[in-house]
């Protein structure tokens, strides 16, 4: 994937993400009908972290909105469903999924190994990759993890850059200052205030505060990773029904240039299509 930082209709200003840092929100297969595959007769809840944009956020202080939302909107309505969207903090969001209190988690989850193991996932629907961020005006001359020892660096807890920067930091034997946070806007703000050196995260979110004129944060690395991270819908361990269903609904999407058009909508590029390539 290149560097090229490309053009966002949902740009993230600074105070859009205060006002998502603040912010809380407590036939086709459409004509299929949902049967016992949902814990809520009718209705397709939905996990997510809202606060990743712009995968999903929070817009004008209460609407959900962001990829995830819009395609999460397109899954329920071909299921015959109605989509309700509930808004929890990442580190228990895969707990909450297995005690029930969401059928699926639709929040940019990266399928790892070590996630199959303990739960199901849909088939892939963005092929990502993670990115470094620092401020355009600061004096960092980092231009990859490699070179971050001694920094303050940030990244969304529990994630995939959280564990990426563990691992390297380990393998080359440095030490860095490790700021983790509940949220991405957070952590950018952060970065704004020079609290952090540089931020670590998905380069689908880099680009959403990179490419806004106003935020003076420049990508000065992305990872050239032969075999991309994908994202996917996640599901309890053993919810094969629910989990083939979607997968049905995620090929017609894909075939009928539903996820294409979402993806052009919100990031104006196709992210969408190498993730197909991995089915």
């Amino acid at each position: 994937m290149n560097k090229k930082i490309v053009r966002l209709p949902l740009l993230i200003t600074v105070a859009a993400l205060f006002a998502v840092l603040f912010a809380a929100c407590g036939g086709k297969s459409g004509s299929q009908q949902s049967g016992g595959l949902t814990i809520k007769p009718g209705v397709l809840m939905i996990g997510m972290n809202l606060g990743y944009p712009p995968m999903e956020y929070v817009l004008g202080g209460e609407t959900p909105a962001g990829f995830s939302v819009e395609m999460g909107k397109v899954i329920a309505e071909r299921l015959g469903l109605k989509p309700e969207f509930i808004n929890t903090a990442w580190d228990g969001i895969f707990a909450g999924l297995d005690a029930n209190k969401w059928d699926v988690i639709i929040s940019s989850a990266t399928v790892t190994p070590a996630r199959q193991e303990a739960h199901n996932f849909s088939k892939p629907y963005i092929a990502n990759t993670l990115a470094m961020v620092v401020r355009r005006d600061s004096n960092v001359t980092a231009k990859s993890p490699s070179e971050v020892a001694g920094l303050n660096v940030g990244f969304q807890g529990a994630t995939t850059a959280d564990f990426f920067m563990e691992g390297i930091a380990k393998d080359q034997g440095f030490r860095y200052n490790v700021s983790r946070y509940p949220n991405m806007p957070t952590a950018f703000i952060e970065l704004a205030l020079g609290r952090v050196d540089v931020i670590v995260t998905d380069l689908v979110v880099a680009l959403g505060a990179a490419a806004e004129s106003k935020i003076p944060f420049d990508i000065v690395w992305v990872s050239e990773d032969d075999d991309p991270e994908v994202f996917a819908v996640v599901l309890k361990k053993g919810n094969d029904a629910l989990t083939q269903a979607i997968d049905t609904v995620l090929e017609e999407m894909f075939d009928d240039g539903t996820m294409l058009e979402i993806s052009n909508e919100i990031f104006g590029d196709d992210f969408v299509t190498a993730a197909r390539h991995t089915w």
